[in-house]
């Protein structure tokens, strides 16, 4: 069974990081995606949804450390539910996507930095899962994306 979720939005505020007791970081903040739809009368119309996302540890730190609000992010995650009782007695339900990659997507001037440099590879998945293995993942990387660079298509494998 699957339980991911892949989000690009913006978010709605800057993320709220602590610290708990046990010195673990937990972080939260909101994301808006949009979908843009033309009406039965053929005008354009914007459907804003909005993503409460919580991060932890190390990704909670990058988040306090690079996001702010109105930040372009590229997320993956779970989804997940949670219920509690608010002061008043009443049962309150909340669904969360619980974050485990970021990206930061906002172009910077002073990197030099493309869009499409800025989504995530293999080697953002390795560090996730095992940051002890991620150094090697990336200079193999590298070398594999020089080399495909400096090779040109063969225009005669095209499926069509």
């Amino acid at each position: 069974m699957i339980n991911k979720v892949i989000l690009i939005g913006n978010l709605g505020r800057d993320p709220e990081i602590r610290t708990l007791e046990s010195g673990t970081k937990v972080g939260k903040f909101s994301v808006a995606t949009n979908e843009n739809y033309r009406d039965k009368n053929g005008e354009w119309q914007t459907l804003t949804e909005w993503h409460n996302i919580v991060v932890w540890r190390g990704v909670a730190e990058r988040a306090e450390r690079e996001l702010k609000k109105g930040s372009m992010v590229y997320i993956e995650g779970k989804l997940t539910h949670r219920t509690w009782q608010d002061k008043d007695g009443i049962e309150r339900y909340t669904t969360e996507v619980v974050a485990n990659l970021l990206r930061l997507l906002d172009r910077r001037e002073s990197s030099g930095r493309t869009f499409g440099n800025d989504f995530p590879g293999i080697q953002d998945e390795v560090k996730a899962s095992n940051p002890a293995i991620a150094d090697k993942v990336d200079s193999s990387s590298t070398q594999s994306t020089q080399s495909a660079q400096e090779t040109p298509p063969d225009d005669d494998d095209l499926p069509f």
